[in-house]
């Protein structure tokens, strides 16, 4: 019995199976900033950092005390999606409660 494969092997194949492992990358992160206002009252921007950044009255005071002295303040740091999500809700609720209040992202 002829064997017809290349090379003109005979004998069982072998072959060799190799897990690979996927690589996976961290997403990138992004900084939530609030901007300083002449206008938005402290006691709201205080407000915004507890209800969307789940700040506690001395951290979102520490927060926006920050944000009145430098202009610019760190309210968290998160995947794209979450902070594009928080962005836009700050935003919404300033504008709703007629605050000029700014909130961007950055990479970080």
């Amino acid at each position: 019995m002829s064997d017809n494969r290349p090379g003109g092997a005979s004998g069982p194949s072998t072959s060799v199976i190799t897990k690979v492992k996927p690589k996976t990358k961290r997403p990138n992160l992004y900084r939530v900033l609030i901007l300083n206002d002449d206008y938005t009252p402290m006691e709201f921007v205080v407000h915004v950092l507890e209800k969307f950044f789940n700040k506690d009255a001395e951290a979102a005071t520490k927060i926006m005390l920050h944000v009145h002295h430098h202009g610019i303040g760190e309210c968290g740091v998160f995947t794209y999606e979450i902070a594009e999500t928080k962005v836009t809700q700050v935003m919404d609720f300033a504008r709703k409660h007629q605050h000029p209040l700014q909130c961007v992202m950055e990479k970080k």
